[in-house]
């Protein structure tokens, strides 16, 4: 049940946001928590512990999509 519950979290703070005016650096850390969270989800899944693959994988997508949209942001606006 934690395992929906956090998928179903991540997904919605994920659509929260896809209305919102953001930068590079935040939808690149939106964009990389949501395939972050399946990831780890799928990987955690072979342990049996999909839950907390999920937010461990969200966790690290989310800082890797923000240091990848933080590249991008600093091309655009330099």
């Amino acid at each position: 049940m934690l395992k929906w519950t956090a998928i179903l979290v991540a997904a919605m703070l994920c659509a929260s946001m896809l209305g919102c005016n953001t930068t590079p650096t935040q939808e690149g850390a939106i964009g990389g928590a949501a395939v972050g969270a399946g990831a780890g989800a799928i990987i955690g899944h072979q342990s049996g512990k999909a839950g907390e693959g999920a937010l461990i994988g969200a966790g690290v997508g989310a800082l890797g999509g923000a240091l990848i949209g933080d590249q991008v942001d600093e091309k655009k606006n330099p």
